[in-house]
């Protein structure tokens, strides 16, 4: 592993903290390849077995016949942190720029710290609480309503359940909702004043200027934190578990059940007895592991495209 010129020239404390952090630095990627090779291990009965390509677009999954497909579970998945995106992100953004431009002082402060709760609560908690008061209040009246209102839509068809797509994305928008507000408002304070100042100066409004000076500067970093979110909402596990409904199967609208990965992961592990069973769950655990890191190194990007600024706005 290279160590930078400076290093190689300075003191030998200097030389030292290099190497022990760089250490440090490739240790990380060590354990995320070890993860892999593990989970490849186990994976590889069932990728013998089915094949990748079945495996990835079959909607089977029967353990007794040993019929495994991913794609109802990749769906699900999918289906749910797109919802909760569509649901978190305004609302993150608001709070954001309600905390960092629009709020009173008296009200920052609380509302920041409902935010920081909000991130600190078990997801356990989150599931008790839409298995016990959000499930019923979807059931009666918000999908009845949603069902009258848009049911022209395949989204909105369906018998009003409560448990599925809708309330699993509900759950994960309230979880994901602290990550973004938070890296939103870091966001929001690398825009140079100068920029809310000149259009305030040109006669814009305070919204205004929110709109023409503020949201397009911080655009790429507020992506980031919804992708950021949205990689939370991806893996998480208990709290989808308990009122997705766990029905592997594939439906077009948010009112059905459904399953996602961490969930039939969590489900079926402990009782998977068959090298091809535990296999195709550790095959599960690659395909989240692998869109997790696509989502991440994306967010990576964006994070360093808004320390950049936008092109001009430096010069």
């Amino acid at each position: 592993m290279a160590i930078p010129v400076q290093a190689r020239s300075g003191n030998v404390g200097d030389r030292t903290w290099a190497w022990v952090t760089a250490i440090f630095g490739g240790l990380l990627l060590v354990v995320a390849g070890l993860i892999l090779l593990e989970l490849g291990r186990v994976a590889a009965p069932a990728w013998s077995h089915i094949g990748i390509v079945k495996f990835l677009f079959s909607s089977d999954w029967d353990p007794v016949q040993e019929k495994f497909g991913a794609l109802p579970f990749i769906y699900g998945t999918l289906v749910t942190s797109a919802v909760a995106l569509a649901i978190a992100l305004p609302v993150s953004v608001g709070l954001a720029l309600f905390l960092s431009e629009m709020g009173p002082r008296s009200l920052r402060t609380p509302v920041a710290y409902a935010i920081e709760v909000l991130a600190a609560i078990p997801s356990v908690i989150y599931g008790l609480w839409g298995l016990f008061v959000m499930v019923p209040w979807l059931r009666s009246p918000v999908e009845p309503f949603l069902a009258k209102t848009l049911g022209f839509l395949p989204f909105f068809q369906g018998p009003p359940i409560g448990l599925g797509y809708l309330a699993a994305g509900v759950i994960l928008a309230l979880m994901i909702l602290p990550t973004v507000a938070s890296v939103t408002i870091e966001v929001l304070k690398t825009v140079p004043p100068a920029l809310k100042e000149g259009a305030l100066a040109l006669g814009a409004t305070r919204w205004e200027s929110i709109r023409i000076a503020v949201l397009p500067y911080a655009r790429p970093g507020i992506i980031g934190a919804s992708l950021l979110g949205l990689g939370r909402a991806l893996g998480e596990t208990m709290a989808v578990t308990m009122v997705i409904g766990n029905s592997p199967e594939i439906h077009a609208s948010l009112f059905a059940p459904g399953y996602t990965l961490p969930a039939v992961i969590a489900n079926e592990f402990a009782e998977a007895t068959g090298d091809v069973h535990v296999g195709a769950l550790a095959a599960l655990g690659l395909v989240l592991f692998g869109i997790t890191l696509i989502l991440n190194a994306i967010a990576r990007i964006l994070v360093e495209a808004v320390a950049r600024g936008p092109r001009g706005a430096r010069a």
